[in-house]
């Protein structure tokens, strides 16, 4: 498997529906994510956020419609581990780092190397991926903790080293699950710039309920309600339409 999209998006939803027990978590949702881009998805609980990270992670498959990785990478008929070894990292709310080890020993973890060989701790490492781990050491911040137990780490701290564990595996498409929730106002700052210097490089998909977040980072917002999309455009735009007022930013 490969992700060819020299020219297409990098993520393509179409008509995506999928229904629990006769509820319809989504109702034919469509959505396209362009290689480098950050999109930030808002709407009120129950809009279908999580379903649709689930959709394109392969944890569940839906009833209707296509989702595609690239041109050629059909989500609907791949694995779990599949999608994450062709270039998919999703981040949940709560983080989950190794709390017993330092920084560096977790994004050596992280490491992308043959799953059928069991990388232990203090195995030699090639120039390249010690590089890799420096250079990921400075993106999320955390040089002066690199070796610094992750339990001893703030909540912020602890967020940034779980995203470096996500680029270690050397991700196209980020999706990430209200990555500032419990942060402190300096922590959301350093966040918002962390993302937009991960974009470009990479895609970037985050779903989060903080709007002033949402605001300082956000190109293109998309609000979902009832499992489909309700508007999309700039953050201005979204604010000003009556109908996101009414069900989401109103509240």
């Amino acid at each position: 498997m490969r992700l060819d999209t020299p020219q297409g998006p990098v993520l393509y939803l179409d008509g995506v529906t999928v229904s629990f027990d006769g509820f319809k978590a989504l109702a034919g949702l469509s959505l396209i994510i362009e290689p480098g881009e950050l999109r930030c998805i808002i709407g009120p609980n129950g809009a279908g956020k999580t379903t649709m990270m689930d959709v394109i992670t392969g944890k569940t498959r839906p009833d209707t419609g296509e989702a595609f990785f690239g041109e050629a990478n059909d989500l609907t008929r791949l694995s779990e581990t599949d999608i994450a070894e062709l270039g998919i990292g999703r981040k949940f709310q709560k983080p989950t780092v190794f709390r017993n080890h330092s920084v560096l020993e977790n994004l050596e973890l992280a490491l992308k190397t043959d799953k059928s060989v069991f990388r232990t701790l203090g195995a030699k490492l090639t120039q390249a991926q010690a590089q890799r781990m420096d250079q990921t050491l400075d993106v999320i911040g955390l040089r002066m903790q690199a070796h610094r137990t992750a339990d001893l780490l703030s909540h912020g701290q602890k967020q940034w080293l779980e995203i470096g564990i996500l680029l270690m595996q050397e991700p196209k498409l980020l999706l990430l699950d209200e990555p500032v929730a419990g942060m402190t106002d300096e922590e959301t700052a350093r966040t918002g710039e962390l993302f937009q210097s991960l974009a470009g490089k990479h895609s970037l998909v985050v779903v989060e309920h903080d709007m002033h977040f949402v605001a300082s980072i956000a190109r293109t917002v998309t609000v979902l309600h009832e499992g489909k999309v309700l508007a999309e455009g700039t953050m201005d735009r979204v604010r000003e339409d009556p109908r996101v007022v009414e069900v989401y930013l109103g509240r």
